[in-house]
């Protein structure tokens, strides 16, 4: 019996060395590369590997936005201060330099916008959607889009977003976040301020009306500071 035991544990020490060596020699594997297209990869299966977003009704377009509201948002994702799971959780870990970095790939890249979809709302909604985007409406205190977001509703640096190439229930979801409180801007809040002024015909005719347009002529951002923003806005990110 004792011999037998031997003969096992001799075998098991072989076995052992055998496999000590085995992979000792085995080559090392080659560690991820540090790329910007590596580090989006956890973005792209959403929003897609340029930002051009997808067809699902709640991932956005991210292409062409200013890379400060990117950055924004990004941090308030990480931080909890907008809640989406896994955003969340994909950011939780995220340094500040290596979000500003995403931020800024992503307003670099300008991928062609999708073709809006045919409108599902009358004529007269439509209409409305765009008076209050174009206009607003002095008599509620209603700003238009257009003055923050730009004449041709592609944002303004350094963090107003673009409007154009987003599914109407995304844009409606989001002025109901604003309206409802769960989501927010830095103070003063402009969107929450606004949004609280609005009805639900309104933001279903506002976000009607954006998602029925084609892509801009020029899609880039208007500048800094070329616009004069409503109600004491200043240039807060949203």
């Amino acid at each position: 019996m004792q011999r037998f035991i031997l003969f096992i544990a001799v075998l098991v020490v072989l076995a052992m060395r055998t496999g000590v060596s085995a992979f000792a020699a085995a080559p090392a594997a080659e560690p991820a590369p540090d790329t910007m297209q590596a580090r989006v990869l956890g973005c792209a299966a959403c929003h897609g590997a340029h930002g051009e977003g997808t067809g699902n009704d709640y991932f956005p377009r991210l292409a062409g936005k200013p890379a400060g509201y990117i950055y924004n948002q990004l941090i308030a994702f990480r931080d909890g201060q907008r809640k989406y799971p896994p955003m969340n959780y994909l950011l939780a870990y995220l340094p500040d330099p290596y979000l500003k970095q995403i931020a800024e790939y992503f307003a670099s890249q300008r991928p062609p916008f999708p073709q809006p979809g045919a409108p599902t709302l009358d004529a007269a909604t439509l209409a409305h959607g765009k008076s209050l985007a174009t206009g607003g409406e002095a008599a509620r205190g209603v700003p238009a889009c257009a003055s923050c977001h730009g004449a041709a509703l592609t944002g303004m640096e350094p963090a107003i977003p673009g409007l154009l190439g987003l599914h109407a229930d995304y844009l409606s979801a989001q002025l109901g976040a604003f309206r409802y409180g769960t989501r927010h801007a830095a103070s003063p809040d402009c969107m929450r301020e606004i949004a609280t002024r609005l009805s639900d015909s309104d933001i279903t005719a506002i976000a009607a009306w954006l998602a029925s347009l084609p892509a801009p002529a020029n899609p880039t951002p208007a500048g800094a500071g070329s616009l004069k923003l409503p109600l004491a806005c200043g240039s807060i990110p949203n």
